[in-house]
């Protein structure tokens, strides 16, 4: 495979609101309808569990794309990066979908990520819908056959046909013996620098990291004698 021809993606999402008090009634409603089959311990409440919001694209955005493809030379490669980031989700879709339509639009291009076909692919598919942005063919696949679909999961390929549980690109990493992406926030922390110390930068950063975890992790997987630096 032409490694050139994948670009490899993660997303950063959060909730819309920076809390649930802070959202509309009718967004509040909704959610209130949601949380009832979130809520699991005694001590959860609707607003507690508002935290998790940002994961369902329904009540979450999207505010950051990192992706990156492999400039291939022999046994040595390189992997350049790009981000989409900011306030406006629309035009960060917008630019998003320029890139797939400009240059990742014929039948051999591939999107790789980790998760991506359970989350990445279609969160970014129905916000760009939510936005009234046209989704690139790459990203569309409402009547195509499987064959026919361009998404590569990293989550996939490590479970082999196992359908019992989720692996995560960190624990996928280690067990390569892959440095952790994961030295400064995780996914969990996300809403927060955004909501409250506004810092996207710092989410720009953990997502392109991710992005170099995925690329490794994925020439692991197809046993790629290939070296990222």
């Amino acid at each position: 495979m032409d490694l050139s021809k994948i670009l490899f993606l993660d997303i950063e999402t959060v909730s819309q609101y920076p809390a649930f008090e802070e959202a509309p009634k009718t967004h509040q409603d909704l959610w209130e309808l949601k949380a009832n089959f979130l809520m699991k311990e005694e001590e959860d409440s609707v607003d507690s569990v508002y935290e998790r919001a940002g994961i369902y694209a329904e009540f979450g955005k999207i505010v950051c794309i990192s992706v990156g493809f492999i400039n291939q030379n022999v046994a040595q490669a390189d992997l350049r990066v790009k981000s989409f980031s900011g306030k406006d989700e629309k035009q960060l879709l917008e630019s998003f979908a320029g890139l797939l339509d400009s240059h990742y639009n014929s039948p051999d291009h591939l999107l790789c990520a980790h998760n991506g076909k359970e989350f990445d692919f279609p969160y970014i598919a129905r916000r760009m819908i939510i936005n009234g942005v046209k989704i690139p063919k790459i990203l569309n696949i409402m009547g195509k056959k499987p064959w026919e679909v361009g998404h590569l999961d990293t989550m996939q390929m490590w479970k082999f046909g196992d359908f019992k549980n989720y692996t995560s690109l960190k624990l996928l990493a280690h067990s390569f013996g892959i440095p952790s992406p994961k030295d400064d926030i995780d996914g969990s922390d996300v809403g927060r620098v955004f909501w409250e110390e506004d810092d996207l930068d710092r989410i720009v950063t953990y997502c392109e990291k991710d992005v170099l975890t995925l690329a490794k992790v994925y020439l692991k997987l197809v046993q790629s004698h290939i070296e990222l630096g």
